[in-house]
């Protein structure tokens, strides 16, 4: 080898097993490479790939058209914000322009369907289109959507299009059961037959029956399977409409998706639509939803088995469809059977009471469990109050006697015990009394207040209600009649005497430590000890509306606080919630609601200078009657000035009217005897028991006072029905001071001034001084034969008016200061 090519270094030879190791790896890289290189290099070959991209598993849509249907959701958010204008023809359609619009967006959307509801921006604006659909517009998506429904349903965004849609189907299938079916359009008729909704429904849930049990464990197929089946069985499980109480209970939407369908507005229909309520209220399911319905419950039934269901109830995902089969294998009369979803949870005892009726269960640790577990007892609380009577006597003297002292105090458990006791008959109620009244004071530290609402709530057993009152008043060790004089301020605390007296103190020294210190709004807040509690406002209605005789407890305590504490109280948003139960519950004497209005005589602009206040104060004034009314205003006529510049005291001095009380007083009476009686003639809007739910008071939290506790959220109503009739007495009457003031004029100066018309350029304005003078006695005569209702008539057409103006014009002329000369000019300095 020459010397310019020899390397550097000693020489290592390589191991046999390593030159076999080389020598076999270039073979499959070769033939590889061939593979590759085969045909010409600018071919490239086409990826073998059957794997489907789970994010969009119908393709991808394009980017024009996402353009487009972000234009048309702006376009339908502006059009749910306004009401179509309706035009003066009879005959134009108001909706005609929104029509055309959707329909052109509906044919942009068609054979897209699947790719728009998989797609993270468009399902959103597909939701909000869904509202707005016809009946057989909802018919054609729904039909694209056949076939793939088990897909879409467990796709993160189609699952929110697929329950939208099965959430307004309810209108389209009640619709369809009274044979109401739209025409079909021009066209449409050569595609084939359309099927209805119903048929479309029940082919989608055969689609689904299959994969039930896998479903209602997905995090998204398990919202829709709670929307359909409230879809075929709205007379057992509620429907949409019905308001938060079954939404709460079976969580149709996630926290999550609730919170970002709330970001994204109101979702109605564009179209104007006459008998919306009276659709709703007619709504019927046909009968084919029911038999679907059951084979729900049977197909479960089938495809897991005992411990797979019971592994079930603690899953936060599969429990609230469960709670769902449950409602429905109990209204349809199938849960008393040997082997029902209904005896897997309770562990056989369905089972154990068919095979020997007189034999008793020993405790499960399972059952025990799902007392305490936070999820897992929303469905125990199902099984209390759906199961047959003879199983839950079973399961009260089980797992309930005995132990009602851990329970009703279990921060989870307590809410079991209080649906218990709504199925309690006479005896094992008053021995579960006995029972809990040991832990009373327990009850109220912990603040598990729900168990005393529904001990006072069973209005049934009103031979006991002594016995409930008692009950209460002990677990605030308000045991003496002079203790029970601050019944209201404990129970509003939730706080015991002890407690609340020292809480007193506490509130007391450090008021006068902050005495001469820094500004109150320059101090850190800290939590008040003597802060009105939500449950303890609750706890207050409920017993207002017990019978007579037992609403004095809080009566007499009202009576005896003082007038500023009673102002404490109307001024805050928990306990004036208090006050408003006083004087709307049917119970509660009249004697007592008058004693109450009459408290505050004196105090009312100090009451309704505040936000709260001022609401609490047009209670009060709504109740009143005309003599009282007249008491309230004369106190309050000396702050009048006052109130006008508060910015929530001035609503309430409007109602007063208190300058026609003082220039006409017998007019005043009879305007608010008319307010007063059109009030009272009025149907009367019917109070509902303020009867909480355990499920919806779990929301409830002890430290926000802003919580919707007070069940009474119904504003000043009472108050606004009157004042329509007041404030029409105030048109009269000032239309009557015009014309006070006119004869005055016209007694006066005499006939002689003509009501000068104001000119529209300066230069008739100019001459208008010296015309009016000559028109006037030309047209003297005249004017004094025309009769009064002659005069009215011009002043109706359009005299008041320029007599408006002119005064205006006058009078700021007259308010202009009489030394302003403008300002002074700067010296030129020299």
């Amino acid at each position: 080898m020459p010397r310019e090519n020899r390397k550097r270094g000693k020489k290592h030879k390589k191991k046999t097993e390593e030159v076999a190791d080389v020598s076999q790896d270039p073979a499959p890289y070769i033939e590889e490479q061939e593979a590759v290189e085969a045909g010409p290099s600018w071919i490239v070959s086409a990826r073998d790939s059957t794997t489907v991209d789970q994010n969009a598993p119908f393709g991808y849509v394009d980017s024009e058209i996402k353009a487009y249907f972000r234009t048309v959701d702006v376009q339908i958010r502006e059009w749910q914000e306004t009401k179509p204008e309706v035009a003066e023809d009879a005959d134009v359609d108001p909706n005609e322009d929104r029509r055309l619009f959707f329909v052109a967006a509906l044919n942009e959307m068609s054979e897209k369907e699947k790719q728009l509801a998989t797609d993270p921006d468009c399902s959103t604006i597909l939701e909000r289109m869904i509202h707005s659909m016809d009946d057989f517009a909802r018919r054609v998506f729904m039909d694209r959507l056949c076939g793939s429904f088990e897909q879409l349903s467990k796709h993160r965004f189609a699952s929110h299009v697929c329950q939208t849609l099965l959430n307004v189907a309810a209108d389209t299938v009640s619709r369809e059961a009274r044979n109401i079916f739209p025409p079909t359009p021009e066209g449409e008729a050569e595609d084939g037959e359309l099927r209805t909704l119903t048929q479309l429904t029940l082919d989608a849930c055969e689609e689904l029956l299959p994969s039930l049990s896998s479903l209602i464990l997905d995090p998204f197929a398990s919202h829709v399977i709670r929307a359909l089946l409230l879809l075929l069985a709205p007379d057992v499980l509620g429907s949409v409409d019905d308001g938060a109480s079954h939404s709460s209970t079976f969580a149709l939407r996630s926290k999550k998706s609730a919170a970002y369908k709330a970001r994204q507005g109101p979702m109605k229909s564009v179209f104007a639509e006459a008998d919306v309520q009276q659709q709703k209220a007619a709504r019927t399911a046909p009968k084919e939803f029911r038999k679907i319905a059951k084979g729900f419950v049977s197909a479960l039934r089938e495809q897991l088995g005992e411990n797979e269901v019971r592994a079930l109830a603690a899953n936060q995902v599969a429990s609230p469809v469960l709670q769902m089969l449950l409602e429905l294998e109990a209204s349809f009369h199938m849960s008393d059977t040997p082997g029902s979803l209904m005896d897997h949870v309770l562990v056989g005892l369905i089972t154990l009471l068919h095979e020997d009726p007189k034999a008793t269960a020993p405790e499960s640790d399972y059952l025990v469990t799902l007392l305490r577990d936070p999820t897992a007892s929303h469905l125990l609380e199902t099984l209390v109050l759906r199961s047959p009577q003879r199983i839950f006597d079973l399961l009260w003297q089980t797992y309930f006697t005995g132990k009602l002292a851990r329970l009703a105090v279990h921060p989870v458990a307590n809410f079991v015990v209080a649906k218990a006791f709504e199925r309690l008959s006479s005896e094992q109620f008053q021995a579960a009394i006995e029972e809990v009244r040991s832990v009373g004071g327990k009850v109220v530290s912990e603040y598990q207040i729900i168990l005393l609402l529904c001990v006072v709530f069973p209005l049934g057993l009103c031979n006991q209600t002594d016995t409930l009152l008692q009950l209460v008043a002990s677990a605030f060790d308000l045991n003496e009649d002079e203790e029970k004089r601050l019944f209201v301020p404990c129970v509003l605390r939730l706080k015991p005497l002890a407690e609340y007296k020292r809480a007193i103190e506490t509130s007391q020294k450090a008021a006068e430590e902050h005495t001469g210190e820094e500004p109150k709004y320059k101090r850190r807040k800290t939590e008040d000890p003597l802060e009105p509690k939500t449950q303890g406002a609750v706890l207050l209605q409920s017993v207002l509306r017990l019978p007579s005789p037992h609403v004095e407890v809080v009566t007499t305590s009202l009576q005896a606080l003082e007038v500023n504490e009673l102002i404490e109280m109307g001024h805050h948003v928990t306990s004036s919630r208090v006050l408003d139960a006083v004087l709307d519950s049917p119970t509660v004497p009249h004697k007592e609601k008058r004693k109450l209005v009459m408290t505050f005589i004196g105090h009312y602009p100090a009451l309704v200078d505040d936000r709260i206040g001022s609401r609490v104060g047009e209670r009060c004034w709504a109740f009143a009657d005309p003599y009282l009314r007249e008491k309230i205003a004369r106190s309050v006529a000396p702050h009048e000035h006052a109130l006008a510049g508060s910015a929530y005291g001035k609503f309430f001095a409007r109602h007063l009217s208190l300058h026609v009380l003082r220039r006409d007083p017998e007019a005043w009476k009879r305007m608010q005897s008319e307010s007063k009686s059109a009030s009272t003639s009025a149907p009367p809007v019917a109070v509902k028991p303020i009867r909480p739910q355990a499920s919806e008071a779990r929301t409830i939290n002890a430290n926000e006072p802003n919580a919707s506790a007070a069940a009474s959220d119904s504003e000043s109503s009472v108050a606004e029905a009157s004042s329509a009739k007041v404030k029409k007495a105030q048109g009269k009457q000032k239309a009557r001071s015009q014309d006070e003031i006119d004869a005055l004029f016209d007694a006066t100066l005499g006939k002689k001034v003509k009501k000068a018309e104001l000119a529209s350029s300066a230069k008739e304005q100019a001459g208008i001084a010296t015309q009016s003078y000559h028109t006037v006695s030309e047209r003297s005569h005249e004017k004094e034969k025309r009769g009064k209702s002659k005069k009215r008539k011009e002043r109706e057409d359009g005299g008041d008016a320029v007599d408006r103006d002119l005064r205006d014009v006058l009078g700021a002329i007259r308010a202009a200061p009489k030394e302003d000369k403008g300002p002074k000019k700067r010296k030129r300095g020299h």
